[in-house]
């Protein structure tokens, strides 16, 4: 297979000009390509992008999650949620409700949920699906390990963690005012979110459609799994989109057939939007913003929390067969180009969400010594300054078994110390890898003795 793998900066440079004529303008031929011309070339590329993108995607059968040594559904969970309703119940913790957004606001709150993370779809690809559409779009809210969800005329919050024993645990929240707000862990979501796109384990979706203007999903073209090595192009479908993304297309703000007919035309047509009041009364809404910026943290952060659950699930079932993990370091390997976004597609452009997500998302600690961190953003040609993944320091990487852990934590020492140099990890600078391997010393408890950057020589 190797025959049809590209370098990324070859790749990217075919891609670009495929998308874009002589001029370096974007052309009809580029807003038809997809679907239309040069059918060939086109197919020969998507073969070859999706040979590389499923380098990253790691095994997608179902795992047998209800059997030992995972045990799911009698499994009690111990995530941020979980812990959060025990409080409740104790009466240790209390819930305001507000007339407009219920139990939203405060739940925000005290779980360190920023409202600004707001991100909003339209598409009627959830449970509620009755009450989303164009006009009534789902608003969801996240941090490093939950998500909200919130509709409007719904009687329940949805709420989901990624639990670091169980990945994805799903709970409910009456939107109705009671003395103890109970919040119920519901099991059936799972009907859901297990399959393929959650990489065959409870998990998240993040997935791009087109809708019609009802926000129904065109079934016959499909929808796709998003993931930071998605193309900007086809991400977003069936999303509200806020935020200035220069001239790089996307899917958002876009359903109907009018619509699409329109973007055919010219992608940017719906694209650098300040605001989202052109297309529904967003006035109903926490915030009138579906930040970019969050959009894209997204793309990254819930494909990781996937992964990061299936590197714990299968590790944890080698161990009880056969008393090694062998068999899961090509998962691993995976994993590592995932944790260091190789492959990444370069921006062209400078993106911007327009709200406080960015520099908020920013100011959240660790940081090393010359002030550095995982989560500085780049925004320029890529998402992150210091490609590696925050969620290093999440529960869900912090648990992983500490057999698989030590095989991780000395590959990334190769790959940062530069003592690996193969395909994957050579688009990363040596100043770039140095800098992620401070960071990492300073801000990751218990590294190995061996994780030592005093010793390496400079550059």
């Amino acid at each position: 297979m190797e025959i049809f793998r590209m370098k990324t900066d070859c790749r990217d440079k075919k891609i670009k000009s495929f998308w874009k004529g002589k001029s370096g303008v974007m052309t009809h031929g580029m807003k038809r390509g997809i679907w239309v011309n040069s059918g060939i070339i086109f197919w020969l590329l998507s073969f070859n992008i999706s040979l590389i993108a499923a380098d990253f995607q790691g095994s997608h059968h179902i795992f047998e999650y209800e059997k030992a040594p995972i045990a799911y559904s009698r499994t009690e969970a111990g995530d941020p949620v979980a812990r959060f309703s025990k409080d409740l119940e104790s009466g240790n913790q209390e819930l305001a409700f507000d007339l407009k957004f219920g139990y939203l606001p405060d739940i925000l709150k005290k779980l360190d949920i920023l409202p600004e993370s707001q991100v909003l779809v339209f598409s009627k690809s959830s449970l509620q699906r009755d009450l989303i559409s164009p006009t009534s779009p789902r608003a969801i809210y996240f941090n490093d390990d939950v998500y909200i969800g919130w509709v409007r005329w719904s009687g329940s919050l949805e709420i989901s963690t990624a639990d670091p024993e169980l990945g994805g645990v799903f709970y409910v929240l009456p939107q109705e005012k009671q003395r103890v707000p109970a919040i119920a862990r519901k099991n059936s979501c799972l009907e859901c979110h297990v399959s393929s796109k959650s990489m065959g384990v409870p998990g998240h979706l993040f997935r791009s459609f087109r809708t019609t203007v009802q926000g129904e999903l065109y079934q016959t073209i499909g929808g796709e799994s998003m993931n930071h090595n998605t193309l900007l192009i086809d991400r977003f479908g069936g999303w509200y989109v806020s935020g200035s993304h220069k001239g790089q297309p996307h899917l958002g703000n876009v359903f109907g057939k009018q619509r699409y007919l329109n973007w055919d035309e010219d992608p940017m047509t719906y694209g650098n939007q300040s605001g989202l009041t052109e297309f529904f009364d967003s006035s109903q809404y926490y915030r009138d913003s579906s930040d970019m910026v969050a959009l894209m943290v997204l793309s990254h952060q819930i494909h990781m929390h996937n992964f990061l659950t299936r590197l714990s699930f299968e590790t944890r079932k080698n161990l009880s067969a056969y008393g090694h993990i062998r068999y899961v370091h090509p998962i691993a390997e995976a994993f590592l180009q995932y944790l260091l976004f190789a492959g990444e597609p370069l921006l062209e452009g400078e993106i911007r969400g327009g709200t406080r997500f960015e520099t908020e998302f920013a100011k959240r600690p660790p940081f090393d010594s010359r002030g550095r961190s995982l989560r500085e953003f780049n925004l320029k040609t890529r998402l992150f300054k210091y490609p590696c993944s925050y969620l290093v320091y999440s529960d869900s990487f912090r648990k992983l078994p500490g057999e698989i852990k030590d095989f991780v934590y000395f590959r990334l020492w190769e790959i940062l110390s530069g003592k690996d140099t193969s395909e994957p990890y050579r688009e990363i600078s040596k100043y770039i890898k140095r800098a992620i391997l401070e960071i990492l010393e300073d801000t990751v408890k218990n590294l190995p003795e061996y994780w030592n950057s005093s010793l390496l020589p400079d550059i």
